[in-house]
């Protein structure tokens, strides 16, 4: 008797501190903007997998943070307190049936899940389930059918889909062909579905598992396979369901897909606040030159008078050495003995350009050579350049572009290493400035790539009619591009030559017309490599929490030497009009969203009513 009564006992006072809990944790704050990855407890939250989710989070101004299944499927888990899931492909191919009915019961009581390609595809040995995958439900189409496609289970296929869901999804135009439906040249006229496409080789081809039945939502993406990408509504929550494996991608110089469908899903399923990538919300272009040898020489006079050079800043690029095409042929820009290209380097200077390094001494020779030769033997070239250049200009080089695109991860680690903060890069195209991934590592702590933006297959003008694009197209890029950048308030990298960009006169001082414009109403600016990066270091040091107390999110934000510049976006169909609480910022409206900007000071807290409309 006396046992039981003090089993009952212990009993007892293990459910009063299991429900002290739970009331103590419903009475915090929830964290109201906080995205959960969800891992298998045999996978650390620093494996590299993982880092490279949190940084595209940062980088996309959100909150990711990891959890382990134990933890998620715990009873007292309080699932809704977090503004949705992500359950990743790649790390997280195998589950268990109980994990599979936590998720199920998570998204049908309400809660957000972002369900990717692989995840969950396996039971815990390591198997497919029979017949399909056990999240077919879930994913709103049947997939992972092994028993009956086998080898033809996945397969890799071109990903198209709604010009209005590449919008959604930040995607710029020309990443996906057509663009348009004006009916210009090389269009197809009325066009209302459009093809992801690859910089140098048209189509891109993704892998997806093939698809069974009809998705039962809004489709945003498919290809031959079936469903690529989707959402739906399942119980009182809804999915995302993406089947093309992200985190592989951004693994090895493919960010974009990775990037689009994260801030997707919390800017259009969660309805988050977010930090902007670009000083003040206001959207640009980094427009990079790459002057390669003595044939720039005569473009870059004629260009003297051009409408072009009333704007900018821009990122001016040299090939600096006496030689061009090979060791000893003269063709060079040969800055040490040019006095003109001194004298337009130094003009440049004046008006706020940013003079980077075009690789290495010998334009097309290092070009042939930087992903053959040892680094010991390439690295003078590289050296040479940068001396020549900071002779004549009396400052540090810090932005880079290789001949050829071609950039070795020990280029990156030692420009790196060096206070480079920008490069050139012809990976991750379609992107803003990205710290990426290559072979699953990072290969900068600093150092930003600036992915180059393109028109199908052609990015530099030169290029352009070799794939039949005519000028009023490539005008219609141009604008494109301005458009998009004012309007996503994000920045993209285009990159020319000048012997390249003569014959195309006409639509620059046209492309020039609209970016005035814009200019002038605030909603575009001219940014260098240098100077952006400069301001996305800054924003990596951006401290900032968002917490909810009955219907106000709070967000508070410190920075070590100043907010200023720094940007929040909210809702306004979510939030009514922030207040501020403490700190300097200013609150404007633009068209559905609130805007926060912060002033000078290290230290920021608003407050915004969740609004009940």
């Amino acid at each position: 008797m006396k046992k039981r009564w003090i089993l009952a006992c212990v009993l007892l006072l293990g459910v009063a501190a299991l429900a002290l809990a739970w009331m103590r944790w419903n009475r915090r704050p929830s964290n109201a903007d906080q995205i959960l990855l969800l891992l298998p407890d045999n996978v650390p939250a620093n494996d590299a997998q993982v880092n490279l989710w949190l940084d595209a989070a940062s980088e996309e101004g959100l909150h990711v943070t990891p959890v382990h299944d134990s933890e998620f499927v715990r009873p007292l888990f309080a699932a809704n307190r977090c503004a949705g899931i992500i359950l990743p492909d790649s790390i997280h191919k195998q589950a268990s049936d109980v994990f599979i009915g936590s998720m199920q019961n998570y998204v049908a009581n309400g809660g957000k899940l972002m369900l990717v390609y692989d995840a969950g595809s396996l039971s815990p040995e390591g198997r497919y389930a029979a017949g399909k995958s056990r999240l077919s439900q879930l994913a709103g189409v049947d997939y992972a059918l092994y028993d009956t496609l086998h080898n033809g289970t996945i397969a890799w296929n071109t990903v198209s889909g709604p010009m209005d869901a590449f919008a959604q999804l930040d995607i710029p135009p020309g990443k996906f062909y057509p663009f348009t439906t004006s009916g210009a040249p090389g269009s197809n006229p009325g066009a209302s579905e459009a093809t992801l496409m690859r910089y140098r080789f048209s189509t891109l081809d993704y892998p997806s598992f093939v698809t069974s039945g009809n998705f039962p939502g809004k489709v945003l993406l498919h290809s031959k396979a079936g469903v690529a990408a989707g959402v739906h509504d399942f119980g009182k929550g809804s999915v995302l369901f993406v089947n093309v494996p992200l985190g592989y991608l951004k693994a090895n110089t493919d960010g974009l897909p990775l990037h689009a469908f994260l801030k997707y899903f919390a800017e259009h399923t969660l309805g988050l606040p977010y930090l902007a990538s670009v000083p003040d919300g206001v959207g640009g272009i980094i427009l990079n030159w790459h002057v390669d040898s003595n044939a720039a020489i005569k473009p870059l006079q004629a260009m003297e008078s051009w409408s072009l050079l009333k704007q900018g800043p821009y990122s001016i690029h040299i090939t600096a050495g006496p030689d061009a095409h090979t060791i000893g042929d003269g063709r060079g820009f040969d800055v040490d003995h040019n006095p003109t290209g001194q004298d337009r380097i130094l003009q440049y200077l004046r008006a706020g350009d940013a003079i980077g390094s075009h690789g290495g001494w010998v334009h097309d020779y290092f070009a042939a050579h930087i992903d053959k030769d040892p680094p010991e033997t390439m690295l003078p070239f590289i050296e040479k350049n940068n001396d020549a250049l900071e002779r004549v200009t009396h400052r540090p080089v810090t932005e880079y572009s290789s001949p050829s695109g071609d950039q070795p991860m020990w280029v990156t680690k030692w420009l790196d290493a060096h206070g480079f903060l920008g490069y050139y890069f012809t990976g991750d195209t379609g992107m803003g400035p990205t710290q990426g991934y290559r072979q699953g590592i990072r290969p900068g702590k600093n150092i930003w790539a600036f992915p180059v933006a393109h028109l199908g297959p052609a990015a530099a003008f030169e290029e352009m009619p070799d794939f039949g694009f005519q000028s009023p197209e490539i005008l219609e890029w141009l604008d494109g591009m301005a458009d998009f950048t004012a309007s996503h308030h994000t920045a993209r990298l285009i990159y020319f030559h000048p012997p390249g960009i003569l014959a195309y006169h006409d639509i620059i001082d046209q492309w020039m017309d609209l970016t005035g414009r814009l200019k002038s109403e605030g909603a575009f600016r001219w940014y260098t490599m240098s100077g952006l990066a400069e301001f996305l270091n800054a924003r990596k040091q951006v401290a900032w929490t968002t917490t909810e107390t009955a219907g106000v999110v709070t967000i508070r934000a410190s920075q070590p030497t100043s907010l200023d510049h720094m940007t929040w976006r909210l809702p306004a169909s979510r939030f009514e009009q922030p207040t501020v609480v403490q700190g300097a910022a200013r609150v404007a409206r633009d068209a559905d969203t609130w805007v926060l900007i912060a002033g000078p000071g290290q230290n920021l807290e608003f407050n915004a009513r969740i609004s009940t409309k």
